[in-house]
């Protein structure tokens, strides 16, 4: 998946609109346009696709985890330069404040099974001995599942 592909997933996901983007981009100290999420969230055959490199997509979600949650004192954290699809996963299970259970349930709405040492796995360490790398299907049901509780929206086969 690439990163656009996340980023539009996301936004339908959980109904946000391009000024609420703009506005979680803004939570992370990032000023962005109108304009630029319009081609962000473009198909890249389409006139005007902008690509969502890593850097850029660590700042809206460090900014979704800011609106949901609560901006931290101090100064903002520096967004990751390189981004896995682990750490995508544990961004949006922090910003949404979901436990193991929550996430499994979702991913059940998407009809993905895992195990909860499965899913504990996704979320260690990488130099952890049990550090299991989180493949695109796995993220990709994942926001299927988080499209089916937020909008009501059965997945597709």
């Amino acid at each position: 998946m690439t990163n656009n592909d996340i980023l539009r997933r996301v936004r339908f996901a959980l109904d946000l609109s391009d000024p609420k983007v703009i506005d979680v981009f803004a939570q992370a100290e990032l000023t962005i346009t109108a304009d630029d999420v319009t081609n962000l969230l473009k198909r890249e055959e389409d006139e005007g696709f902008a690509p969502c490199d890593d850097t850029t997509l660590a700042i809206f979600l460090n900014g979704l985890i800011n609106d949901r949650r609560g901006k931290k004192d101090g100064p903002q954290a520096a967004p990751e330069t390189r981004l896995s699809n682990n750490m995508i996963f544990m961004k949006l299970k922090i910003a949404l404040s979901l436990q193991a259970d929550e996430v499994l349930a979702i991913l059940a709405l998407a009809d993905f099974k895992m195990s909860r040492h499965e899913l504990s796995a996704l979320f260690r360490k990488p130099s952890h001995k049990h550090y299991r790398l989180c493949q695109d299907q796995i993220l990709r049901n994942f926001l299927q599942g988080l499209t089916a509780k937020h909008r009501g929206i059965a997945p597709q086969s």
